[in-house]
C-alpha cells in the first residue's frame, strides 16, 4: 500500500490580539493513500484552499462563534477547499470525483462525508469557484441580500468591504436587480475595482474619510435601504444614522471586531427604532438547502458575463499562513484561494 508525505499547516497554539504566520508552521506527516476497511470517510487529494475572515474566531480558546469548534493546536487547520476523491467508504462518492466542502489544509485529507460535502457537477467554470463565487460565499451574498433583505428595484444598497469576496459578489446581486449600489474598500486599487471592473455606482476608501456620517451622508443624500453588513464597528455605527424607513441590515460579519480583545461598542442602535429597520444575523451553514436555487441563478450570469469574479491567488501550501493573516490587513484583494494542487 502507497504512503506519502503529507505536507500540513498546523496552528501552533491559540491566538490573541492579530494574528502572525509564525502562529501557524507547516509540518509533514505520512499517509497511506488507502482507506481503512470498513470506513465511511473520503481520501481526497486537497487541490484548493479558502481563506475566510471567519476563521480567525476559531484561533482562540473559547471562539464566539457557536457553529464552528476552534481549532485544536498541534493539528491542521481546517477550511473549505476543493478536492479530489482517491478512495470513499461512501457511496456518494467515487475515485475521480470532484468535490467541495471542509478539508485539511494539508496535501491529503480524510474528511467525513457530512451533507456539505458537495460534488462538482459543473466543471466548465474554473475549480477555484467552488470556494467563492460557487461555494460558501458565494451562497452567503446571495442568502444575505435576497432572502434576508428582500430587496426591490431602485433601492439604495450599500456594501462595506465591497471587493472581498462577499462583497463583490452582494454588489452585482444588487445592480443586476436595478439598484443604486455604493461599496466602500481599503485601498485606491479596490475603490478602482469596485467602480470599473464589478459595475458600482460609487465606492469610497473608508481610510481616507475622517467622517464616516459625512462620507455617507455623501453618497446617500436620500439615505440606505439595504446595508449588507461585514464591517462592524465604526461602520456599522455610520450607517445606523444614515437609514431609510424600513431599512434592512443583513449581518454578515464583522471583520473589524475580530482581532479585538475588547470589541467596540455601538451607539446609535436606536435608530432601528426609530426608522423602523430591521437588523438580523444569519449562518450560510443554516442555508445550504438554498444552494440548487442559488446555482440556478448565478451559473448562468457567470457564463454570459454578467457577473465579474476576481481571485487573490497563492500559489503553494506553504503561502497559506501569510495569505490568512494577509485578510485582516486588508491585503488580498478578491477572494483569497491557495493553490495546493492544479493537478
Amino acid at each position: 500500500m502507497t504512503e506519502l508525505t503529507n505536507k500540513q499547516v498546523v496552528l501552533k497554539d491559540y491566538v490573541s490580539g492579530f494574528p502572525k504566520e509564525s502562529d501557524m508552521v507547516l509540518t509533514s506527516s505520512t499517509l497511506k493513500l488507502k482507506l481503512p476497511e470498513g470506513s465511511k470517510d473520503v481520501l481526497v487529494k486537497n487541490l484548493y484552499l479558502s481563506c475566510d475572515p471567519y476563521m480567525r474566531d476559531r484561533m482562540n480558546n473559547t471562539g464566539s462563534l457557536s457553529y464552528f469548534e476552534s481549532f485544536k493546536p498541534g493539528s491542521p487547520i481546517t477550511g473549505r477547499g476543493v478536492a479530489k476523491v482517491l478512495d470513499s467508504g461512501d457511496p456518494n462518492f467515487k475515485e475521480g470525483d470532484l468535490i467541495w466542502g471542509m478539508t485539511g489544509w494539508e496535501e491529503y485529507s480524510i474528511i467525513p462525508a457530512t451533507p456539505t460535502l458537495f460534488k462538482i457537477q459543473h466543471t466548465d467554470v474554473p475549480l477555484s469557484y467552488y470556494i467563492g463565487i460557487l461555494g460558501m460565499p458565494g451562497l452567503t451574498a446571495y442568502t444575505g441580500f435576497y432572502e434576508i433583505c428582500s430587496p426591490k428595484k431602485g433601492e439604495y444598497v450599500f456594501i462595506s468591504a465591497a471587493s472581498g469576496a462577499v462583497g463583490q459578489l452582494a454588489g452585482q446581486f444588487a445592480k443586476l436587480l436595478g439598484c443604486y449600489v455604493v461599496g466602500s474598500a481599503g485601498s485606491k486599487e479596490k475603490v478602482d475595482l469596485l467602480k470599473n471592473k464589478f459595475g458600482f455606482d460609487e465606492a469610497f476608501n473608508y481610510k481616507e474619510e475622517p467622517d464616516l456620517n459625512a462620507a455617507l451622508k455623501r453618497y446617500f443624500p436620500e439615505g440606505i435601504d439595504i446595508y449588507f453588513e461585514n464591517v462592524g464597528g465604526k461602520m456599522l455605527d455610520a450607517v445606523l444614522l444614515n437609514l431609510r424607513d424600513r431599512a434592512r441590515i443583513s449581518v454578515c460579519g464583522m471583520i473589524s471586531q475580530y482581532n479585538l480583545q475588547q470589541p467596540e461598542g455601538v451607539h446609535n442602535l436606536t435608530s432601528l427604532i426609530f426608522k423602523r429597520a430591521r437588523m438580523e444575523g444569519f449562518l450560510v451553514s443554516d442555508c445550504y438547502h438554498l444552494y440548487p436555487k442559488f446555482l440556478e441563478l448565478v451559473l448562468p450570469h457567470i457564463k454570459e458575463g454578467k457577473i465579474a469574479y476576481v481571485e487573490d491567488v497563492a500559489e503553494g501550501l506553504e503561502s497559506a499562513p501569510a495569505a490568512l493573516v494577509g485578510l485582516f490587513s486588508g491585503r488580498n484583494v478578491g477572494k483569497q484561494v491557495v493553490v495546493v494542487s492544479r493537478e
